[in-house]
Order: structure tokens, then C-alpha cells, then sequence
């Protein structure tokens, strides 16, 4: 008898939660967007690379950026098909520019569209309609994942009616700018920890987005660690945004920061195993109820063991042969 695959077992029907790198590296220029892709390229497709329109590219040369962008996506050296592109914000004449290259030039190796500064869910909205219009005249089919920074009093307040907006697939946290929307009643100090997970509006609004998202299906991604060369502070930042907030992605934008990022958002390496073992059980069970060490399981805990187990291999973990050869192999 052939053996059912997790993903036709347990998610029959419905839209499975994204299983995505849990890192996401923020790069602008041509140099750093090269650089990037051949660390991504080296480490086997472990986190994805967000190309920046938005603070990339040079002012009166937006058109020229974008191009650029356009013909990276098309390269060989982009051989994961990971990386996506932050476009201009909502109140900047450049951003429908931003679509109408980026959409028909690569809108089928693009990983994603990330839309940043909306200080409302109509912003948002009228922006993916753009996108899907730009979509059907290019006569692409695929739906193409968008994220959305929530970093503004109006973002946060549309949160909810944010994350059910259609082709969402993650929620960015923006602290720097919600910070400064806050004229001082958040000190300047609070952009690095432990203020940023201290300070009580802003661990109010983390637990607030992280919430919006995980309810409509949508993973969340925390902000960056301001402190380049502190691989152990990032670590500890995306510990602290993953174990307390729930976030399960968060930016880097130094490359040393990536592989703390990836170490910190891993799975328990123990509790991957057990997952690992439960996983195999249920198949060779047929996906029906099962026993392991005394504990009764079946697919609501198959279902949690799945993601864990994807997670961790993005994450770099190692897995068993067996499980690769059954749920991975192609």
C-alpha cells in the first residue's frame, strides 16, 4: 500500500498554514543584493532575501532600480526562487512604477511583494488589487504572496482587517517607524532591547499583530536587531520575539545576523525528534490514531508535528533518512 503524504492527509480541503524561512535578509543595492543571493545560494536556500525598492533605490533613478531588480530575479544566481520585493509606500508616486516592472518582468520567480507605511487596511487592499489586476494582464496565474508592514497607529488599529486581506502570507512588524509615530512617549532607547520588549505600548502592539496574524493564517515576522556585529544580541532578540511574542520570522539586514536569526527560531532539536518518530508511526497507521511513549495521538497533534518538522528543516536542523526519504524526497 502506498504511503500518504502529511500534506494530502492532514490538510485535505483547506489552505495549509505557510511554512517559510524563518529569516528574512534585507538587502538595496545591486552589490548587496548579489551578495546575499550567493550566501543564500552557499547555506542551500535557508532564508529569504527581501530586494528594497522602498530605501534602495536612489532618488529620480526608482524606474532604473526596479529594472535592476527585475533582471537579478531573472538570473541564474537566483536559484532558490526566495527572494521578494519591498515596493514603495502607499503616499509615493512611485509604487503602481514599482508593480507595472516587477509584476510582467518577474512575476513568476518573484518569492513575494512586501508593501510598507499603510496607515489604513483600504491602502492595502486597493494596492493588492493593483497587483492582481497587474497579474491578469501580464496573464500570470499563480497568486503571489504579499506581506505587509504594520508600523504605523492606523496599520495597528486595521490589523485584523489587515491580515484577512486575500494573498497575505505575513505580517512585518516595523519598530522603528512605530516608534517615531509615537513623538517621544516611546524613548529612543526602546529601539533596541530591552525596551522593544519592555516597553508596554510596544509589547501591546507585538502581541497585538502577532495575534492578527496567527488568527487569519498569516505568519508573523518581527524587526530587526539594530546592533550589526552582536550575533549573540540578535539571538537573543529573536529568542525573546519567537518564545514570549509568538513571532516565527524575523529581518536581518547585517548577513551575520542570519544564522542567529535561524538558531534562535528553530524548534526544540529534542521535540523535533519526537515529532519525527510520531510523524512515521502515523503514517505507517494510515494517519489514524496511534500511542507513543504512553500518549494518545492523531491528527490534531499530527497536524502541529507536520509544521514543527518543516520548520525545523528550514531551519537547517538535520532530520532523520527516513524522514527525508518520506516526506521530503522528491
Amino acid at each position: 500500500m502506498a504511503l500518504t503524504h502529511p500534506q494530502s492527509a492532514l490538510f485535505a480541503g483547506e489552505k495549509p498554514f505557510p511554512i517559510i524561512p524563518a529569516c528574512e535578509h534585507f538587502a538595496g543595492s545591486e552589490k548587496l543584493i548579489t551578495k546575499a543571493l550567493e550566501l543564500q545560494n552557499k547555506l542551500g536556500g535557508l532564508f529569504d532575501i527581501t530586494m528594497d525598492c522602498e530605501d534602495g533605490a536612489q532618488t529620480g533613478k526608482e524606474k532604473e532600480h526596479a529594472e535592476m531588480i527585475v533582471r537579478i530575479q531573472n538570473s541564474e544566481l537566483n536559484k532558490h526562487k526566495m527572494s521578494g520585493v519591498r515596493i514603495h509606500d502607499y503616499t509615493n508616486e512611485h509604487w503602481r512604477s514599482d508593480i507595472d516592472i516587477i509584476v510582467p518582468g518577474a512575476g513568476n520567480v518573484i518569492a513575494y511583494i512586501t508593501i510598507p507605511k499603510p496607515t489604513k487596511a483600504s491602502q492595502v487592499k486597493e494596492q493588492i488589487t493593483y497587483i492582481q489586476d497587474a497579474c491578469k494582464k501580464a496573464g500570470i496565474k499563480r497568486e503571489i504572496p504579499i506581506h505587509v508592514l504594520i508600523e504605523t497607529h492606523g496599520a495597528l488599529n486595521d490589523v485584523f482587517e489587515i491580515a484577512s486581506l486575500p494573498w497575505l502570507q505575513v505580517l512585518d512588524f516595523g519598530l522603528m517607524d512605530f516608534i517615531s509615530g509615537h513623538h517621544g512617549a516611546i524613548p529612543a532607547a526602546c529601539m533596541k532591547s530591552p525596551g522593544q520588549f519592555d516597553h508596554e505600548l510596544l509589547r501591546r502592539a507585538k502581541s497585538t499583530m502577532v495575534a492578527a496574524a496567527l488568527m487569519n493564517g498569516v505568519i508573523p515576522a518581527h524587526n530587526v536587531t539594530l546592533d550589526l556585529k552582536n550575533t549573540y544580541q540578535t539571538y537573543q532578540d529573536a529568542k525573546r520575539a519567537h518564545d514570549e511574542f509568538g513571532f516565527l520570522r524575523m529581518w536581518s539586514i547585517y548577513p551575520a545576523q542570519i544564522q542567529s536569526i535561524l538558531d534562535a527560531m528553530a524548534p526544540n532539536f529534542a521535540e523535533t525528534q519526537t515529532a519525527c518518530d510520531i510523524l512515521i508511526k502515523a503514517q505507517d497507521a494510515d494517519w489514524g490514531p496511534i500511542q507513543h511513549d504512553g500518549d494518545l495521538h492523531d491528527r490534531a497533534t499530527y497536524r502541529y508535528f507536520w509544521e514543527l518538522v518543516q520548520r525545523a528543516k528550514l531551519t537547517g536542523q538535520k532530520l532523520p533518512d527516513e524522514v527525508e526519504k518520506r516526506f521530503f524526497s522528491k
